[in-house]
C-alpha cells in the first residue's frame, strides 16, 4: 500500500529540517526525505558555523524575519539544551559609499536597530585582529551579531521534528513527484511511493532538479571557507573578534573568531565564481583556491594568517537578484518552494520553517515574503 501523509518534505538540511520540525509540532503527519546521510557536506549546511546579523545590508525587507529568526533560534536553544547561537557582535561595511556600509545602515536606521558607526581607526582600537583596513574604510558595529553552529542546529531540528512524530528516512533520493487527481502530490522513491496533501521542497542545489522552473533561476555555484590558525590566537577569540562582513577592493568577504576548531574562518563571498554539479561529489580544496583566501588574511587580518587548520567547499545556490525565492508553484499550489539561497540563507532557517509549515498548513504566512516570490521573475 502507497503511505500516505499530511505533507511531505524533500530534503533535510538546514530549511528541510526546520519545516519538518515545524510541522510536526503542529500536529502534522510528516514524512522527510533526504538522499544523503544526516548532516552531509555536499549540499550547504555544513561547516560548523554560519553568520546571524540583524542590520542586515542585503534588504531593509530581511530584518523583520531576521527578528523572527532569533527568538526561534532562542526557543529551539532552549529546547535541545544547548547553546546554538553565540553572540559576538557583527560588523558591516568596507568604503562609506559601498552597497555593504550603506545597505547595513539603512536597515539599522529605519529598523530602530542600536548601533555605531565605526572608522578604521576605531574598528581597529577596539578589535586589534582588523590591522589591515583602509582609513576610508567605515563599519556598522551591532551588539546582537554572532554564529549558529550550523550543525548542531540541524541536529535539534532533526531531534525536535522525531519526538513530535515526523518520520524522518535518508539516503533515500527523489526520483519523481506528480500531482495527483486529488490535489494531492505522489513522490517516488527507490523505496516505494508516498502520498500526501502538501508538498514542502527544500531540496538545495537539487531544487532545480525538481522544479524545472527553478533551472536558471537557482544556480549552484562552488564556495571554499578556509580556517588558518592565527598568530595571535588571544586577538581571534570570541569575546574579541566579531564577526564580519566587508568589501575590500576585490569583492565581498565575511569571517567568523576561533570556535571550536583552532582556526580563524573567513571566506570571499561567491570565492572564484565557479558554477557546479551538485551531483559532484568532489568538495575539495586547492592550491589556488588556498593562496586567494591566504592573500587576503595576511593583508588584512596579518595576525591571523599561520598555518592553515582545514580548507572546506560547499555550494551556494543563487538566484538572479540573489534574495530567496519563497513560494507555492502557481500550477500546483498544494507544492511550496524555498530555495535560491545565495549564500546568506542559513541564518533563516528558524523562520523559513516557519514560513514553510504556515504554506503548507494555511496557504499563506503572516510573514512578509513579498520580496521572494517566484512570479517577481516573470515581468
Amino acid at each position: 500500500m502507497t503511505e500516505r501523509f499530511d505533507t511531505i518534505v524533500i530534503g533535510l538540511g538546514g530549511m528541510g529540517s526546520a519545516s519538518a520540525y515545524h510541522l510536526a509540532r503542529r500536529g502534522r503527519s510528516v514524512l522527510g526525505l533526504e538522499q544523503h546521510d544526516l548532516l552531509h557536506r555536499y549540499g550547504s549546511s555544513h561547516g560548523l558555523t554560519r553568520i546571524i546579523r540583524l542590520a542586515y545590508h542585503e534588504h531593509p525587507s530581511y530584518v523583520p524575519l531576521l527578528r523572527r529568526s532569533y527568538e526561534l533560534w532562542h526557543a529551539l536553544s532552549a529546547d535541545a539544551g544547548e547553546q546554538l547561537l553565540i553572540t559576538t557582535g557583527s560588523v558591516e561595511g568596507g568604503d562609506e559609499n559601498g552597497p555593504t556600509f550603506r545597505g547595513a545602515l539603512e536597515a539599522a536606521l529605519l529598523h530602530d536597530i542600536p548601533h555605531e558607526v565605526l572608522d578604521a581607526n576605531e574598528l581597529r582600537r577596539r578589535h586589534p585582529a582588523f590591522a589591515g583596513f583602509e582609513p576610508s574604510t567605515r563599519v556598522v558595529w551591532q551588539a546582537d551579531g554572532g554564529f549558529l553552529l550550523s550543525e548542531r542546529a540541524i541536529l535539534a531540528h532533526v531531534r525536535g521534528a522525531l519526538a513530535a512524530g515526523a518520520d524522518l528516512r535518508f539516503r533515500q533520493p527523489v526520483r519523481s513527484w506528480e500531482p495527483t487527481a486529488d490535489g494531492g502530490v505522489r513522490v517516488t522513491t527507490d523505496a516505494g511511493t508516498f502520498e500526501a496533501d502538501r508538498l514542502v521542497i527544500t531540496a538545495g542545489p537539487w531544487a532545480r532538479t525538481l522544479v524545472p522552473r527553478l533551472g536558471a533561476l537557482a544556480v549552484p555555484e562552488r564556495q571554499v571557507v578556509g580556517w588558518l590558525q592565527p598568530t595571535r590566537p588571544e586577538l581571534f577569540t570570541v569575546d574579541r573578534f566579531p564577526v564580519f562582513l566587508l568589501d575590500v577592493e576585490d569583492g565581498s568577504w565575511y569571517g567568523f573568531p576561533v570556535h571550536d576548531v583552532p582556526g580563524f574562518k573567513f571566506a570571499r563571498y561567491h570565492h572564484r565564481g565557479e558554477p557546479m554539479d551538485p551531483d559532484d561529489l568532489d568538495r575539495s580544496a586547492n592550491a589556488e583556491d588556498e593562496a586567494l583566501l591566504r592573500a587576503f588574511a595576511t593583508r588584512y587580518f596579518p595576525d591571523g594568517a599561520g598555518p592553515t587548520v582545514m580548507l572546506g567547499a560547499c555550494i551556494f545556490t543563487n538566484s538572479p537578484d540573489e534574495h530567496f525565492i519563497v513560494d507555492r508553484l502557481p500550477d500546483a499550489p498544494q507544492v511550496s518552494i524555498a530555495a535560491g539561497f545565495s549564500g546568506h540563507g542559513y541564518k533563516f532557517c528558524s523562520v523559513i520553517g516557519e514560513i514553510m509549515a504556515d504554506l503548507a498548513t494555511d496557504g499563506a504566512t503572516r510573514h512578509d515574503i513579498g520580496l521572494f516570490r517566484l512570479d517577481r521573475f516573470s515581468a
